[in-house]
């Protein structure tokens, strides 16, 4: 099959398509002929050779297309979105794809939406569940223009509760076309934007003090990106593949609501160049999911 595939660390530009032999699925898992896969931040840190992992690596942990190996609820020729086995961490830019998790892609979702967002829609929704984000809340997300902050606030939106979302200058914009109220980054949250039931910290830029005074307590704050989150009594949830495998309900969810009209997954641009893909996700504040494009 051809892969976008590394042979050694660097930048994007060690990406390139290749021949390598063919995935197939094990029990409980499905094969799909790739559509479309995203880039995300681990895709990035993995090729920078943040992680020290066999090469050849193809990146890649969320992708979308048509099952041609069938696994549990998925026949051959349906359409489904999903991730890859955590313990891989990569294998979905590529002919080919062999998927850990996944639901039906709606007939209606576009497959770049479809192809960008598993691991972030099941990471943004235990992260919601930990807080317990219901209608009438308000929760700020710090961190709200990036791939996982604007799958969160669409989600939370989705179950009801007001979203102040945090961004860059040049994102206020887009963050408020998301349904959120934007604020700049910063301190003094509690001045700015009054106290609020929970915060979600996606940014990682040392908020954490400022988030427990805004919600009042610790407890209703959870961190993606702030590892340091336990020395203030701060729950971190884990990243970017969703938590446990029993706990992963977030995908039918969010399908389901595409199709209400109450969801989208927002996306920054299509490539079919990974390189180019990488380049992009790589050159500053995002406005949602990066994709690539593998076939028609």
């Amino acid at each position: 099959m051809f892969a976008v595939r590394f042979e050694r660390f660097g930048p994007p530009e060690v990406l390139a398509r290749g021949e390598l032999p063919e995935p197939h699925a094990s029990p409980g898992q499905v094969r799909i002929r790739v559509r479309t896969a995203g880039v995300s931040p681990v895709d990035l840190a993995i090729r920078a050779g943040k992680s020290r992992i066999s090469l050849p690596h193809i990146p890649g942990v969320d992708a979308a297309g048509v099952v041609d190996e069938a696994g549990p609820g998925a026949a051959v020729g349906d359409e489904i979105f999903g991730a890859v086995d955590v313990a891989r961490l990569g294998g979905a830019t590529a002919e080919f794809a062999v998927l850990a998790f996944w639901a039906a892609k709606p007939p209606a979702m576009p497959w770049a939406q479809a192809g960008a967002a598993a691991s972030g829609i099941e990471t943004a929704t235990r992260a919601l569940d930990l807080l317990d984000v219901r209608e009438g809340m308000t929760v700020l997300v710090d961190g709200a223009s990036g791939g996982v902050g604007s799958l969160a606030v669409g989600l939370a939106l989705a179950r009801g509760a007001r979203v102040i979302g945090t961004a860059a200058p040049g994102n206020q914009e887009f963050v408020e076309s998301l349904g959120a109220t934007p604020v700049p980054y910063g301190t003094g949250f509690l001045s700015r934007v009054g106290p609020v039931d929970a915060a979600l910290d996606v940014a990682g830029k040392g908020s954490l003090p400022a988030l427990i005074e805004v919600t009042g307590r610790p407890s209703a704050v959870v961190t993606l990106a702030d590892f340091n989150g336990p020395a203030h009594g701060v729950r971190v949830s884990v990243g970017e593949l969703g938590g446990e495998p029993d706990g992963r309900h977030g995908l039918a969810a969010a399908a389901d609501l595409f199709t209400a009209g109450r969801f989208r997954v927002p996306v920054e641009a299509v490539f079919t160049d990974a390189a180019a893909a990488h380049r992009a996700a790589e050159s500053g504040p995002r406005r949602g999911k990066i994709v690539v494009a593998l076939s028609e």
